[in-house]
């Protein structure tokens, strides 16, 4: 996720408007997500039940996951500076660690946030980028380092099958990063590992590497009616770090509102 462009203002052309296009609609499911989440637990009203049926877990919020993950993959094959963006990405991600320890501890409310999506993410971009200078700095093939890429991101992936045997062995929350249930860390909101997810990040970064070789739209021949269309859910894809950030303390705070005017709170 990131609130960048893909492109410069110069080069808007050719921007990859599909990959906007699916990470906004990544972004609307999320927050309708939460949104249900909020209603449903957090002010008791019975509804949403989706939230507790084994299909949406099963089927539906993997795709809002690989949307996320896999798209920011891709999209980092764009960009001229990873060390960068990862660095401030894992700034964001600190933050908000921080902070929903600070709300969780002073304010009463349970939010705490330990590792989640921004930290997969920073985490996976800073590696994409080691790997990209040590392939400049090198001279190493594209194709090979593609290559290399790929099989890691699966190697990781396939680590979900094994990662559980480490359950509760250990108390280093360095391990609690990548998926495994850690003696005395408390129960945390909004967790996501590196494995898999790293693992699908980087596979879809290689994906990238073959498919946006010339960093341009897959769909050049796309018309004004389709574009007309998909502008709004681009849109929202731009900006999706920023709606990410924002959308859950703003939607908490208009729910409040409208059942204390209710009497519901």
């Amino acid at each position: 996720m990131t609130a960048k462009s893909l492109f410069t203002k110069k080069d808007r052309s050719g921007r990859a408007f599909e990959l906007d296009f699916l990470r906004g609609i990544a972004i609307v499911m999320m927050v309708f997500m939460h949104f249900s989440y909020d209603v449903r637990y957090e002010f008791g009203i019975d509804t949403f039940d989706y939230l507790e049926s084994a299909w949406f877990w099963t089927f539906v919020h993997p795709v809002i996951l690989v949307l996320f993950v896999g798209l920011s993959g891709i999209c980092c094959t764009f960009s001229k500076n990873n060390f960068k963006r990862g660095l401030r990405l894992l700034a964001v991600a600190l933050t908000f660690t921080v902070v929903t320890y600070l709300i969780t501890t002073y304010a009463g409310v349970y939010c705490l946030i330990i590792f989640n999506v921004l930290h997969v993410l920073s985490i996976s971009t800073l590696v994409y980028a080691l790997v990209s200078f040590i392939e400049n700095k090198a001279k190493i093939k594209a194709e090979q380092v593609t290559f290399v890429l790929l099989l890691i991101g699966c190697w990781v992936m396939m680590l979900l099958n094994h990662i559980s045997m480490y359950d509760y062995e250990n108390t280093g929350v360095i391990m609690y990063a990548f998926g495994v249930d850690v003696r005395g860390v408390p129960p945390t909101a909004d967790y996501m590992a590196l494995v898999p997810w790293m693992g699908v990040f980087l596979a879809c970064a290689a994906g990238g590497r073959i498919l946006y070789k010339q960093k341009k739209t897959l769909f050049e021949g796309a018309g004004k009616t389709v574009r007309a269309i998909t502008a709004p859910l681009e849109f929202l894809g731009r900006h999706s770090l920023i709606i990410y950030l924002v959308h859950q303390p703003l939607v908490y705070g208009v729910l409040y509102l409208i059942f204390l005017v209710a009497g519901k709170v």
